[in-house]
């Protein structure tokens, strides 16, 4: 009882002496009790519980942060490293070293007629090589100034091109102008440590019956780019009588200007002389440097005594340099001209003799250059003969001469371009430079045309494979030098400044999601061949496919993924137009046939039947290149078979409907181009508001279906042996193939059926039919090709195969024959009514194959 007291007593002390630093507390204040105490460990646990999960919720935002962040970084670097991939180059060593063109390692084509733009000119295959030239104007004409030097459709020329070419070392060309004949020609000769020497001659002969001869204006130039110079020597006054100059890879050189000759002792001296000794930025600048330095102040004295002013060059006045857009930076290049004015007849020759030729047994000029140029013209006849054969097949000497000059103006269209593309992908906002990169390749046509075409090429090369399979390597060789990581070659290669001067802007950017027809496949294709039938003379073709192999493996993949279809082993070509509204139907250039009707409406359902049989091609061709070279092949040799099945064809590609082979999509064929309906308030003048346009108009909605044109894709299975010859689909394709009023005339194949709605029918007010109806050599090369196979094959349509293909050779060579010697030129198509030549010429790429029909090597 006393413990308890004092234990109180103490309480009460305590309780007391606490009260003294805190709040006072009342009677009526309650004493807070015990239990109330014990409750406070809840509440702190659950304080701590909202406390761990904030810090819990802390830290997965931070997480979140960091995880956002570290995807952020790495997307913006996956772009920034898909960005790059479209200019990264193929990673594999290249096909061709690059000193493959220089002088030490292939000398006999070091210097070539590699400007196919210009009428006539030579350079190099080096990236910045000295370029020489010809540009020419006839005086006292009726036009101010007809200055003539790219080649123009709009000269008008008679006619143009080469009548000889070997490749090598020689040439022969005929130009046509108004009342006169050019004939240029030129002889290489090998010697020293840079390319040799080479003499050119150009004869100027009347050829109309007008009293007075023509009196003709030739200016010879030679012009550096960027590196070497160049320095005249002035004779006589105003005649240069040599340049001389240096650069790396010519070392020293000496160009010599002989003195025009008639034949005649007095010929020379009715000549004049000028010249003209400045800078250029730009070899695309050379036409208007020369056009802006002409002055009449010259006087020209006439054979009869007569003296009449004539245009002459003098000095360059460049344009004022507000009248320019922008400032050229560019760095100057020396640009030397010569003019001689002379009336016809006369003849001038024009040296190059290269420094390091110190053994040289005489000049190449006068008479030593006619007996060299002769002994040229007898190898060039003979070789022809012996690799084509055409004398052997009763052709008349007329039609030998035309073919000649067929593959003598792929030869002389061969053209080696140095520089970068311009190249965009999905990962980039703007276009890129392409890296640096040099292409030896013939070109579709010298005046519209004179520029490296991927799906041109292949065709080219099965013609110049046959002439000289190390033209066909080199070729190929560059062009898949230029394939970049992903697998992608960029199908139109406009590299340098002249080749972009010939190009509308709105073709010069290339876009990496687009494809073109691999038809280098079938240049490997007769390299392959020739290598299996005569091994010993084909030995360089197999360390060159060792060396294309990983290149052409990454290529073939890049079809198969990039160009892949919506069903299993189904393709479709990207890039087709999207403003649909304002074609007829939406074009796919990416196809090679441009305008070919497609399905209506662009779709990602859309199977391409040509793109199929394409990759069946070209995985044969990979099978058996990995065959030869002992590389793996069997999947290769899966996919071809597995493409190459007809049953699978039939499935993706054959309409019972239509009785034809058929691309599939999203299509309606009523459709048509009207005249849009522009709304112009009352009162309101007319002019104020936008020119009415032609746009599409639909009538019945689109479905997916097979597309109903019937033409050159409906062919391909045919075109390209992937039908098997037993193939009940052959009758079908025969028998359309043969029809009239579908697809056959006296002429060749027309493109499209004429009984088809879209039959020459514009795609857009300005855009005339092109793949519609005309007649386009390659396809016809492929049908007359196909009909030799299946006419030689065993199988049930055999005869009729072989009927049709001797009468669709004759129509053919036949018509290109008769054109040429109607209009002096080989054509871009043919009119399918009159088989009369039109679009581009001369177009002496793929139209050049009449030369194989007229052989019969396939």
């Amino acid at each position: 009882m006393n413990e308890g007291f004092v234990l109180g007593s103490q309480v009460v002390k305590g309780m007391m002496g606490r009260q003294r630093h805190g709040k006072r507390v009342l009677p009526s204040d309650p004493v807070p009790h015990r239990k109330e105490e014990k409750n406070a460990a809840p509440h702190r646990k659950e304080k701590k519980k909202k406390l761990d999960i904030g810090k819990l919720f802390i830290n997965i935002s931070i997480g979140l942060c960091i995880f956002s962040l570290t995807w952020f970084f790495y997307a913006l670097y996956m772009r920034n490293s898909l960005a790059k991939r479209v200019v990264t180059l193929h990673h594999s060593p290249r096909v061709l070293d690059d000193n493959s063109t220089s002088p030490a390692v292939s000398p006999e084509r070091f210097w070539g007629t590699y400007r196919p733009q210009v009428y006539f000119g030579m350079k190099t295959r080096s990236p910045r090589s000295v370029v020489t030239g010809l540009m020419w104007l006839r005086q006292f004409s009726e036009m101010d100034v007809n200055l003539r030097h790219t080649c123009e459709q709009g000269d008008r020329l008679q006619s143009y091109g080469w009548l000889m070419h070997d490749g090598l070392g020689f040439g022969v060309q005929e130009i046509r102008d108004s009342d006169f004949t050019l004939t240029t020609e030129f002889v290489k000769r090998a010697g020293g440590e840079h390319g040799g020497d080479w003499t050119w001659r150009v004869t100027a002969k009347q050829h109309s019956s007008a009293p007075q001869p023509p009196v003709i204006s030739l200016m010879f130039y030679v012009a550096t780019d960027t590196q070497g110079s160049l320095l005249a020597h002035a004779e006589e006054k105003n005649r240069l009588g040599s340049i001389t100059g240096y650069s790396e890879e010519l070392g020293n050189f000496k160009i010599t200007f002989r003195k025009p000759s008639s034949g005649e002792a007095a010929g020379a001296k009715y000549a004049s002389y000028n010249y003209l000794k400045t800078v250029t930025q730009g070899l695309e600048k050379l036409t208007d440097i020369v056009r802006n330095s002409l002055n009449r102040r010259f006087v020209f004295s006439l054979p009869s005594g007569e003296k009449r002013p004539y245009i002459a060059v003098e000095t360059y006045k460049p344009p004022h340099q507000h009248q320019q857009k922008h400032p050229d930076t560019r760095k100057e290049s020396d640009f030397v001209v010569h003019q001689v004015t002379v009336q016809t007849p006369f003849q001038m020759e024009v040296l190059f003799e290269s420094g390091s030729f110190r053994d040289r047994p005489d000049q190449l000029a006068g008479t030593a250059m006619t007996e060299e140029l002769e002994k040229r013209k007898a190898a060039f006849d003979l070789k022809f003969e012996r690799t084509f054969g055409l004398q052997e097949r009763a052709f008349s000497l007329s039609q030998v001469r035309f073919s000649k000059a067929a593959l003598s103006n792929m030869l002389g269209g061969m053209g080696y371009f140095h520089g970068q593309s311009v190249v965009q992908s999905a990962y980039n906002e703007y276009p890129l430079l392409y890296p640096e990169g040099a292409l030896f390749t013939a070109v579709p046509s010298r005046s519209f045309f004179p520029r490296g075409f991927l799906w041109d090429e292949g065709f080219h090369q099965l013609l110049l494979s046959k002439w000289d399979p190390q033209v066909t390597r080199e070729a190929t060789g560059h062009w898949l030098d230029l394939i970049n990581v992903e697998g992608w070659i960029p199908r139109e290669q406009i590299l340098g400044d002249e080749a972009r001067s010939k190009v509308p802007g709105e073709f010069v950017v290339q876009r990496n999601e687009n494809a073109n027809p691999p038809t280098l496949f079938l240049a490997l294709q007769e390299l392959v061949a020739q290598l299996e039938a005569r091994p010993q003379a084909s030995a360089p073709t197999k360390p060159f496919l060792r060396r294309l192999f990983p290149r052409l493996q990454t290529w073939f993949e890049w079809y198969n993924t990039t160009q892949a279809g919506p069903l299993p082993n189904s393709y479709r070509w990207r890039g087709r137009d999207k403003d649909t509204n304002l074609f007829l139907n939406p074009k796919t250039l990416t196809s090679g046939l441009d305008d070919y009707p497609r399905a209506s409406h662009p779709s990602a359902e859309e199977r391409h039947v040509d793109l199929h049989c394409w990759m069946t091609l070209a995985s044969g061709i990979m099978a058996r290149v990995a065959r030869l070279l002992g590389e793996p092949h069997e999947e290769y040799e899966r996919t071809h078979q597995t493409l190459s099945d007809n049953s699978l064809l039939d499935e993706l590609h054959w309409s019972d409907h239509l009785r034809a082979f058929a691309d599939f999509g999203n299509h309606t064929q009523a459709v048509s181009l009207q005249q849009e309906k522009v709304y112009v308030p009352p009162g309101q003048p007319r002019h104020q508001f936008p020119v009415a346009r032609l746009v599409r108009a639909v009538r019945r909605a689109p479905r997916p279906q097979y597309v109903n044109a019937l033409g050159y894709v409906s062919l391909f299975p045919f075109l390209l042996h992937v039908l098997t010859p037993d193939s009940p689909r052959l009758e079908h394709v025969l028998r359309d193939l043969r029809d009239p009023d579908k697809l056959w005339t006296t002429y060749g194949l027309r493109s499209l059926s004429k009984a088809d709605p879209m039959y020459m029918k514009r795609n857009t007010e300005h855009d005339a039919p092109y793949w519609r109806g005309p007649i386009w050599i390659n396809i016809n090369y492929l049908a007359v090709r196909a009909l030799h196979h299946y006419g030689n094959a065993e199988g049930p349509y055999r005869e009729t195969a072989a009927a049709l293909y001797q009468e669709l050779r004759t129509n053919v060579v036949s018509n290109v024959y008769r054109q040429y010697m109607e209009t002096g030129y080989i054509w871009e198509q043919y009119n399918d009514s009159t088989g009369r030549g039109q679009g581009s010429h001369p177009f002496t790429g793929w139209s050049a194959l009449t030369v194989l029909m007229m052989s019969e090597q396939f």
